[in-house]
């Protein structure tokens, strides 16, 4: 076996994920991750199609369903509150059959337990820079060591450190879709039970919900704007221009908002997809987000990056090790899946956030109408058919 050593840039999904089949398929992985340890909490999100069977073929999946959000259902209300429609947790969150729902911080801390006896992970800590030989990659490291690895894989998200070094600035692969994303913890003065309720109005869309997982709830914040100049790491400035975004806004939109000052898991940015020609250059790969970030409005980054660590593995394995043919098996059998998930992200939220307040009047009275339409539940199984389709557009190879 060539290249065993392989450094993986972040513990999230796509990394704990790819360390966990790495160290099966015989190489010696190594994660560095920024945190001081793998993130808890998070938001909620699916694990659907192809997705399934490899947190099947890793023996997890029992795991994952007793974490389940146990979401009931979720309703769209007008600005006085008013229940305009309500449907069951898994019509409103777009799943069917064995579809699974959890928290990211729980899928994180069941991946990170699979892994932490056998694979190193140096938290506090990220990669400063990369110098790709014919030997090894040399890198040297934020705390100021130096190592060489056979290999190194980014597998940091949307604002990959590793992509901008190995490949170049990120504005030549980020494509923002003219929106941006804020989700943080509030207190639950709702009074939610496993529900989730959202609001509508135009350019805007707000929602709060509550997990079985949580005494609190979570608020989520959606909205169009074009492309916006800020600091990803000041959260201070992140939270001026969500404020400034929906100032005036009605429903329970204000206190949610307060929620944010005390939130420690405040999160914002643009939704936003990356594109790229190739994802290796050299001794250097791209996995998940730092790949071909799909989005959160196209609702399978878990599963693309859960898909993707799998086939990434595993054709490094059946190239034994080599890893330009590594590279390309892994090009060759994850770019249509990839893609074909990347286009939800565009359709997905022209729904989610509506331009004018005649598509919010229009899409308020046809929401109030469904129930007593003949027919309904084939209509929401056509609405909900491109998902499923895209989350089983792979076929996995045993390796």
């Amino acid at each position: 076996m060539k290249n065993r050593t392989v450094l993986i840039s972040g513990a999230s999904i796509a990394g704990t994920t790819l360390a966990y089949w790495l160290r099966r398929h015989g190489f010696t992985p190594t994660v560095v991750e920024r945190a001081p340890s793998v993130r808890e909490g998070g938001y909620k999100i699916d694990i659907r199609g192809a997705a399934l069977d490899v947190v099947t073929r890793m023996g997890v999946l029992a795991e994952i369903r007793r974490e389940r959000t146990g979401v009931l259902g979720g309703s769209i209300v007008d600005a006085a509150g008013k229940r305009v429609a309500s449907m069951d947790g898994d019509t409103f969150g777009g799943r069917e059959g064995d579809d699974a729902e959890i928290l990211r911080g729980d899928l994180n801390r069941i991946l990170y337990d699979l892994t932490k006896g056998e694979v190193e992970y140096l938290f506090e800590d990220s990669i400063a820079t990369l110098a790709d030989t014919a030997h090894g990659v040399e890198v040297t490291f934020e705390s100021g060591g130096r190592r060489t690895f056979d290999l190194v894989v980014g597998a940091d998200g949307l604002h990959s450190t590793t992509r901008a070094l190995a490949f170049g600035p990120e504005e030549r692969f980020v494509r923002d879709l003219g929106y941006c994303v804020s989700i943080f913890s509030v207190p639950n003065h709702l009074g939610l039970d496993r529900w989730e309720l959202t609001y509508v109005s135009p350019g805007r869309t707000a929602l709060a919900y509550s997990t079985a997982k949580d005494t609190g709830a979570k608020a989520m914040f959606l909205f169009a704007s074009e492309p916006l100049a800020y600091d990803h790491r000041d959260r201070d400035e992140q939270r001026e221009l969500l404020a400034r975004a929906y100032a005036g806004e009605g429903w329970e939109v204000p206190r949610l908002l307060t929620g944010m000052e005390h939130a420690d898991d405040f999160y914002f940015d643009s939704l936003s997809q990356v594109h790229m020609d190739r994802w290796s250059r050299g001794r250097v790969a791209l996995v998940g987000d730092a790949a071909y970030c799909a989005s959160p409005a196209s609702g399978q980054g878990t599963s693309l990056a859960l898909v993707g660590a799998y086939v990434l593995a595993g054709e490094l394995a059946a190239a034994g090790g080599e890893h330009e043919a590594g590279f390309d098996g892994y090009e060759r059998e994850m770019r249509g899946f990839a893609e074909r998930n990347q286009s939800l992200g565009p359709a997905n939220i022209k729904r989610m956030v509506m331009r004018s307040k005649a598509q919010v009047r229009i899409s308020m009275t046809m929401l109030s109408l469904l129930k007593y339409l003949p027919g309904k539940d084939r209509m929401m199984a056509k609405v909900l058919e491109p998902i499923h389709k895209a989350a089983n557009a792979i076929e996995l190879k045993d390796y």
